[in-house]
């Protein structure tokens, strides 16, 4: 799919000179899980966190934002970069915090064979040291990140993507349960459900007997939790996303729209991805990517 084919499909606004900048801009006028009142400019003297940014960072995580993977015999519960990139934008604000990769190194390139075809490829390891700046507050993670691909800048490329954002969230972490903390507890006390409590469907409940309320509540059956990332997006909000993709400078557009694919599977036949950017994952999840790729779209 040609690039003309996706500017084609994403709705028109005027040029802006710094997407990035419009598009933070933007992003803070419409994000609504962001909590009433967490501004660092109600911090108390002396104090880097206003005391609703350290309610939030003490806060539970949410089981929601927890993915889990299979790690040899046992499944790993995580926090995903982009989710990481979210919340510190929630509680620090956009402009309240930075990131600097301050070493990296590749430990590892070798060939080896891909999938059961056991075609030629590369295997690539990557180590990396993050900092997190947050005022005065510095905290630093190390991380490893593994490439695997036919092409060897490929491979390359994904380890150090990998090792960059695992020594992120190892930085991050140290913050707070919403950054991941609470998986550290191997009984998870501090990861809570987001569902609110359902409801006795009975709106009398005093007319009936004692053991018949008991007995019909016993018997309700449990609610799915509602996943708050599947929201849908309002038309504005759309609007505005669609507008800030089509104004990226063409390297950030191309990167953007191929990593959008691959996270959300979308289709190889399907012309855009226009029309598949509709629920609050999508918003943070490009946010996220901007934030991580500042040097593409300044």
């Amino acid at each position: 799919m040609g690039l003309l084919q996706e500017r084609a499909q994403l709705i028109s606004s005027p040029p802006h000179r710094n997407p990035f900048t419009r598009f933070i801009t933007m992003t803070t006028q419409v994000l609504s899980s962001a909590p009433s009142g967490v501004s660092p400019s109600s911090a108390p003297r002396g104090s880097t966190f206003s005391p609703e940014q350290l309610a939030a960072l003490s806060a539970p995580l949410d089981r929601a934002k927890v993915k889990q993977r299979e790690q040899g015999r046992t499944k790993v519960s995580y926090l995903e970069g982009w989710q990481a990139i979210a919340e510190a934008n929630r509680i620090f604000g956009f402009d309240g915090w930075q990131r600097e990769t301050i070493a990296v190194q590749c430990i590892s390139e070798r060939e080896r064979t891909l999938g059961s075809s056991n075609r030629a490829g590369w295997g690539v390891t990557y180590t990396a040291r993050v900092r997190i700046s947050v005022g005065e507050v510095i905290r630093e993670g190390s991380g490893a990140g593994h490439g695997i691909d036919a092409d060897l800048g490929q491979a390359h490329e994904s380890a150090l993507k990998e090792a960059e954002t695992d020594a992120m969230k190892r930085a991050l972490m140290t913050f707070g349960n919403p950054f991941g903390l609470a998986l550290y507890d191997k009984q998870q006390r501090e990861v809570t459900s987001s569902a609110a409590p359902t409801p006795v469907p009975n709106a009398n409940p005093s007319s009936r007997p004692a053991e018949v309320v008991s007995k019909l509540e016993l018997q309700s059956p449990a609610q799915p939790e509602v996943d708050p990332s599947l929201d849908p997006l309002d038309p504005g909000t759309i609007h505005r996303l669609h507008s800030t993709i089509r104004s990226l400078p063409r390297p950030a557009l191309e990167g953007l729209t191929k990593a959008f694919r691959k996270r959300f599977q979308v289709p190889p036949d399907a012309l855009s991805i226009a029309d598949r950017i509709c629920q609050r994952r999508h918003h943070e999840w490009i946010e996220a990517f901007l934030v991580q790729h500042q040097q593409l779209v300044a």
